[in-house]
């Protein structure tokens, strides 16, 4: 069974920054892409960024330039460092990742903005 267990949420004040940390254990392969998705209030989930198991990244529009996201195949360990933060990014931070065509979800992290 994949668990996914994130930390480093926390309240910020707008321009600070947080990281990010989440540490999969179970049949997690280097391979499997990984990644970070925000909930918003109403439940929503929006991609904030993902990376391959080949280090490739993929952001939304609203993170590009502010976060980075980043991966310790390793230590099954994925990291999203987060500058310049914004009332606007408050909200839960899941992670994710896939295995056999089957997702996974982190239980979450939240993050407040204040302004």
């Amino acid at each position: 069974q994949v668990q996914l267990v994130e930390s480093g949420g926390g309240l910020v004040q707008a321009g600070g920054s947080l990281r990010l940390s989440c540490a999969a254990s179970g049949p997690i392969f280097s391979i499997s892409a990984m990644g970070w998705y925000r909930q918003t209030p109403g439940n929503q989930r929006e991609l904030v960024a993902t990376i391959s198991g080949g280090g490739s990244t993929n952001y939304a529009a609203s993170a590009k330039g502010r976060f980075t996201i980043s991966r310790d195949n390793a230590m099954n360990t994925v990291y999203l460092q987060m500058n310049s933060l914004k009332p606007d990014d408050t909200g839960v931070f899941c992670c994710w990742t896939a295995l056999y065509g089957m997702d996974y979800w982190g239980k979450g992290t939240l993050v407040t903005v204040s302004s």
